[in-house]
């Protein structure tokens, strides 16, 4: 593929020090294709969004070369547009779930050659009252899991860093009142996380899911009976979704376009990673809202 103008956006700080060889990586596999290319570095949180914000529109192809934080990011500010140019994400931070979902290599010198001579890709984008997200949004387990995280133990071990904060989390979560309204239908009960998901990865790890980020749905998955045993098979289904994962587990699994949560008290959300508002929220799927480089 060949474009006038494009942007490369990265992250320095994400991806445990990678930045120098990440670059060296992708930067001789991208340039070629571009004739104008805008190379922009964050130095702070929100530059990510600002940078799309500004100049999305008079871009032909935005790279994002991050973590999952700097892909929310840069959802958030090509979402609003009302020209939205091609979107490719390099994967330079320590899970890269959503380019995991994208069937995106993760080596990035070899996600930049997929991206530059694969194909274009519709994808669906979630929209939670007014932000976006590409990946999931959650409450509950999930959220207070991102908040545990300890950064040395993110530095050093990586997407285990994860699976340690969520064994932490468990044993001191307390299951939380809800009502899911969606489609025309309502669920009610008492949930220890509620997952919107628009992608099949979280913490590297395949979610038992039938996913698809180009169907027209959001698949809502709520955990309601405390159980470290079933946490634990939920994230290490490896993808086989099942019924017998399901009633006699404590986990519903449904699939969606709109729909609303409430909780009993206000709960702090986690998009993306990313600590996102509160409670209540009303979400919807924008259907290919985005046209995402994924490898042909």
């Amino acid at each position: 593929m060949k474009w006038k103008k494009g942007m490369l956006i990265y992250n320095e700080k994400a991806g445990n020090h990678k930045l120098t060889r990440n670059l060296e990586g992708c930067l001789p596999v991208i340039a070629p294709h571009i004739d104008e290319l805008l190379v922009l570095k964050t130095k702070e949180k929100g530059d990510a969004q600002r940078f799309c914000l500004n100049y999305g529109e008079d871009m032909d192809v935005v790279f994002v070369l991050g973590g999952d934080g700097t892909v929310h990011e840069c959802v958030n500010g090509l979402s609003p547009l009302g020209k939205r140019p091609l979107f490719g994400v390099l994967p330079g931070g320590t899970c890269n779930d959503f380019s995991r979902t994208l069937n995106i290599p993760q080596n990035v010198r070899h996600a930049a050659e997929a991206l530059v001579n694969g194909k274009v890709r519709p994808i669906d984008i979630g929209m939670a009252n007014d932000a976006y997200f590409s990946n999931f949004w959650g409450i509950g387990l999930v959220t207070d899991t991102s908040n545990n995280i300890d950064d040395q133990e993110k530095s050093r071990f990586g997407k285990i860093g994860y699976l340690l904060s969520a064994v932490r989390t468990l044993g001191d979560n307390a299951a939380f009142p809800f009502k899911v309204e969606y489609d025309g239908k309502q669920l009610e009960g008492e949930a220890l996380m509620i997952l919107v998901m628009n992608g099949s990865f979280i913490g590297t790890n395949l979610l038992p899911f039938p996913m698809d980020p180009d169907d027209g749905k959001l698949g809502v998955a709520i955990l309601e009976n405390a159980s470290f045993s079933t946490f634990l098979e939920i994230i290490t289904k490896n993808g086989a979704w099942s019924e017998n994962l399901g009633s006699d587990s404590g986990v519903t699994y449904v699939q969606a376009s709109t729909l609303t949560i409430e909780t009993k008290a206000p709960l702090n959300v986690d998009m993306d990673g990313e600590n996102y508002g509160r409670t209540p929220a009303g979400i919807k799927v924008l259907e290919h809202h985005l046209s995402a480089l994924t490898p042909s």
